[in-house]
């Protein structure tokens, strides 16, 4: 049987792991918002670890990323020391991946030699090195379809690359969480709150889905004012150009769904705050949900500011950053009152 003790060293190497998702995550807005995420137009898993080492192989990257759309559409008068500018943030991003495999795998093979990964345990971090492998495939999948005739890449793709990152964040999370449970706290309560509290967590994913078409459709550099959009509550001219075959791939409706949506999640915080106030919870599962209120308040924040300033890098970063905080933040929420001890409660 696992315990909270016996299992610190699996905790910490799975927090450990979460944590350099997260700085994935930094480092893969960075590059998206500097331009830099098609400047390698190949995927050698194993020679891309090395950067070019002589000015022979800058010149043949720069050549590589010649041939592309992105270059000769866009960036066809940078010359090869911007294209090194741009090369980095990319090869960063990928490297970082490639750490986080061997950060992963090699604990993993010592902890299953020592047979300490056993039942449920074997099975979660197994589903985790499969979701580590698709994030890998999809963000090679995701970079494929900007070197085409049009270089950007897919914002369904690009959401489904931050999702995977999410997902790969939450059952990490969720899995630490197990861990650290005893063995009388795995009664599982479903009261309203928690019930409640599953319906947020599915309203800050589609939000989070939708500020990933935002990104990848550059729909935040449309109208940069707020409340209104260029003094207009919808868009006019959203009536001209909206069809249902443009629908999902409309920046100005991205922009104005993903506005509203933000407010509809944060009065949904709020009833959750204010459910809880008179909840029969733990006080610290109380002070959980006012910190997560405040979270949602800062995300909120941080949208409108991002937006008014025209998406400067560093606040995008930190808004993309800030939504995976509110992610786990509310996962692990879901987590206590699920398993909600209830003292004298029969052990399971």
């Amino acid at each position: 049987m696992h315990t909270a003790s016996n299992t610190k060293s699996i905790q910490y190497w799975l927090l450990t792991g979460a944590f350099l998702i997260l700085a994935m995550v930094v480092i893969g807005g960075i590059t998206r918002l500097t331009g830099s995420g098609l400047s390698i137009v190949e995927w050698n898993v194993i020679s891309g670890t090395l950067p070019p080492l002589s000015e022979e192989a800058w010149q043949k990257a720069f050549w590589q990323y010649q041939q592309f759309p992105e270059f000769q559409k866009v960036n066809y008068s940078m010359s090869l020391a911007g294209f090194k500018q741009i090369f980095w943030w990319e090869y960063l991003h990928r490297l970082l991946g490639r750490v986080i495999g061997i950060v992963f795998l090699i604990p993993f093979g010592v902890f299953l030699l020592q047979k300490r990964l056993k039942d449920w345990l074997l099975k979660r971090l197994l589903f985790i090195l499969f979701l580590g492998m698709l994030q890998g495939a999809m963000g090679w999948f995701m970079v494929k379809s900007g070197l085409v005739d049009n270089p950007h890449v897919s914002h369904y793709r690009l959401a489904a690359h931050f999702c995977l990152a999410l997902a790969l964040i939450g059952t990490i999370l969720w899995t630490v969480a197990d861990l650290r449970l005893k063995h009388d706290q795995r009664q599982h309560f479903a009261t309203s709150l928690t019930r409640f509290s599953y319906w947020l967590l599915g309203a800050v994913l589609v939000q989070i889905v939708l500020g990933a078409f935002v990104a990848g459709l550059k729909a935040g550099f449309y109208y940069n004012t707020f409340p209104l959009m260029n003094h207009e509550f919808f868009p006019s001219v959203l009536g001209e150009i909206l069809t249902w075959g443009n629908f999902m791939e409309n920046g100005s409706l991205m922009q104005f769904v993903h506005r509203w949506v933000a407010m509809l999640v944060l009065l949904l915080f709020l009833r959750f705050w204010f459910m809880s106030r008179s909840a029969a919870i733990s006080l610290r599962t109380k002070h959980t949900i006012q910190v997560l209120l405040l979270v949602v308040l800062v995300q909120v924040g941080l949208g409108i500011a991002t937006l008014v300033m025209q998406v400067p890098v560093s606040l995008g970063v930190l808004h993309q950053v800030v939504a995976v905080v509110l992610f786990s933040s509310t996962l692990l929420t879901v987590h206590q009152l699920r398993y909600a001890y209830v003292p004298n409660s029969p052990a399971v």
